[in-house]
């Protein structure tokens, strides 16, 4: 790919170049000019493309896989979100991972751990818990949990529960393409609970007062509480609601923290919830990560490099790296919230997060038909 730039590759091809290349490639080697430009870009040229996955098409095939596939068998029975430019990664968008996972009641996976990190986001039923090395929490819808990196975890519903459904998160596609990733499946295949349910929520959910020797002995690189409530997280949006006008281009945004540290809740992957205002309709920007949406509440949608997605509550759509993105709520009575998760951790500890607004049309980008 030749550009007519100072300072960019511009070689035009003749026969004594052509035969030099083939010498090259004899020996498993290249000329950077002929790639130069391709490899190094003017700005990021992300091969994700934005995806929106209708819940509502999507449930009736994620409620076939209990009647055709046992959860000992397939060790978790998940129906993956699939970028068609990243299916030879697995990836929803970027390097990221993305799924549905279901249960039955009394159905328990088997205790596994990875070098991967992992999340989950309950979108129905009753009666869910995940272990995460010993410690049981229990789940409802909207709750967010984390199994990090390293840690035993495993899943199930309680005898007493109903079905139940979860988006599972993942960075494999990076673990895999760093070639760092491990899985081992525990030996007893279940663990013992050796701490009190919902132990670390307790410990840590009182946000400005915490015990001191647990901050002072917590060294893990992922935070110390694994569960995140939907309720205290949606009362402190509306708190927030009330204080100020938020971001012109998010709404009410608010980031999961690590309580000890203040920061990501995991090194490879952060999350987020916002609340968009009753027909409100933010502001076009973008930005370097890649972004996996769940609609947690409400209805609306969302313009994407110019394309309209319109969305409502359980359905997830991605916005790649650097896609110019805005978003609206289309009740003019009642909020809508997103949930997100994301490599943001990733983008801002190598020091690679760049951000801009959209400035043509006022803010807001021209819709195509």
């Amino acid at each position: 790919m030749r550009e007519d730039s100072p300072g960019r590759a511009n070689v035009a091809d003749t026969p004594e170049l052509e035969a030099y290349y083939k010498e090259l490639e004899k020996l498993e080697a290249g000329a950077l000019w002929t790639v130069a430009n391709a490899i190094e870009p003017w700005y990021p040229q992300p091969e994700s493309v934005p995806v929106l996955w209708k819940y509502d098409e999507l449930r009736p095939l994620v409620g076939k896989a209990p009647d055709l596939v046992r959860p000992e068998d397939a060790g978790r029975r998940v129906v993956m979100l699939v970028n068609p430019n990243r299916k030879h990664l697995s990836a929803a968008v970027g390097l990221l991972y993305t799924g549905i996972q279901i249960m039955n009641p009394g159905e328990r996976a088997s205790a596994h751990k990875h070098a991967a990190s992992a999340l989950r986001f309950i979108m129905e039923g009753s009666g869910a818990y995940t272990i995460v090395d010993g410690e049981k929490m229990t789940l409802g819808a909207r709750d967010f949990v984390l199994t990090p990196v390293g840690t035993w975890h495993e899943h199930g519903v309680d005898e007493d529960g109903a079905q139940c459904v979860w988006q599972d998160g993942l960075d494999i596609p990076l673990m895999n393409t760093l070639d760092a990733n491990f899985y081992a499946v525990h030996e007893n295949l279940h663990q013992d609970q050796t701490v009190p349910i919902n132990s670390s929520y307790a410990a840590y959910s009182g946000g400005w007062i915490q015990p001191a020797f647990l901050r002072q002995n917590w060294k893990k690189p992922y935070s110390p509480m694994l569960k995140y409530p939907w309720e205290p997280t949606y009362e402190a949006l509306l708190k927030a609601e009330k204080l100020h006008e938020g971001s012109p281009y998010d709404g009410i945004l608010m980031e999961y923290v690590n309580p000890v540290t203040g920061g990501p809740v995991m090194p490879t992957m952060g999350a987020s919830m916002q609340l968009l205002r009753p027909g409100q309709r933010t502001k076009a920007h973008r930005h370097t990560g890649s972004f996996v949406y769940q609609v947690a509440k409400g209805q609306g949608y969302s313009v994407i490099n110019g394309k309209r997605f319109d969305w409502k509550e359980k359905d997830i759509f991605v916005i790649p790296s650097w896609a110019i993105h805005e978003h609206a709520n289309l009740s003019e009575s009642d909020d809508a919230c997103l949930f997100t998760f994301n490599d943001l951790p990733v983008m801002r500890g190598l020091s690679l997060y760049v951000e801009e607004a959209y400035t043509e049309n006022d803010g807001h980008q021209v819709i195509e038909n």
